[in-house]
């Protein structure tokens, strides 16, 4: 099997100096990509344990990692302005040499934005305001000065059929989703299906998927369905077994 590996470290409950061990053990270990999510406090488990900003830790990554991609799965476009955003990026890219992917999605995790003062809204709303950010990001992005090392690729997160994955044939490099395998397969190939209706080749636009390690024994399914770079994700304490795994899987 051929695939890409990558690994997404919770930033909750360890401690920064922990999630720096771990990506810098991830990169040694040939990791193509790492990740952190762009939240404000732990998803799971007690609500009020350790938790850390995802852009000020992906610009220490980007000088502590030597060959992985990297970026978040996905960011929060709600959080930053998008001109702000498309700056941010360029700047870590610079600081990596090249290796960052700006992951991005419409935003969900209504605590985020009460307790910092956001405007929740609804889901159509987030997805609108996204819809509108993509362009000005690019935009900004291509008069920044200095640029970018290179292009940076835009990877967005989600399945809704109807807006998000619309948007992800419109203006994204590579798509993230979840499981289970058959929910995969499916939302692929609606993406395929907006693809052709805007004229856009549905192999530029890379598939990855985001497991949990309890996954590694249906990467065959996986790969059956569409999927080209498995992400699994990992709490602290960091144990990077299932990274191991992955990337011994594909050999």
């Amino acid at each position: 099997m051929t695939f890409k590996v990558g690994v997404q470290l919770h930033p909750q409950v360890g401690t920064v100096d922990e999630l720096r061990a771990a990506w810098k053990a991830a990169d040694a270990l040939g990791a193509d990509s790492i990740w952190i999510w762009d939240h404000f406090f732990p998803l799971y488990g007690d609500p009020d344990a350790n938790h850390y900003e995802a852009y000020t830790l992906l610009a220490a990554m980007a000088v502590e990692t030597e060959r992985a991609h990297f970026g978040a799965l996905v960011t929060c476009n709600s959080y930053r302005n998008p001109q702000l955003l498309a700056d941010m990026a360029r700047t870590i890219d610079l600081l990596s040499h090249g290796r960052f992917i700006l992951g991005i999605g419409s935003g969900w995790f209504e605590r985020d934005y009460t307790e910092y003062g956001y405007e929740f809204g609804t889901a159509g709303g987030r997805l609108k305001a996204l819809e509108g950010a993509l362009p000005q990001i690019a935009d900004r992005l291509g008069v920044l000065t200095p640029p970018p090392d290179g292009d940076v690729p835009i990877l967005i997160g989600g399945s809704g059929e109807k807006v998000t994955l619309r948007l992800v044939a419109e203006y994204a490099d590579a798509w993230n989703a979840f499981g289970p395998p058959d929910s995969y397969a499916h939302k692929s190939q609606v993406l395929d299906e907006w693809c052709a209706r805007l004229g856009r080749p549905p192999h530029e636009i890379e598939r990855t998927v985001a497991i949990q390690p309890s996954e590694l024994d249906a990467i065959d399914a996986y790969c059956e369905a569409g999927a080209e770079h498995f992400i699994v994700m990992v709490g602290a304490p960091y144990d990077l077994a299932p990274l191991e795994a992955l990337l011994a899987a594909r050999g």
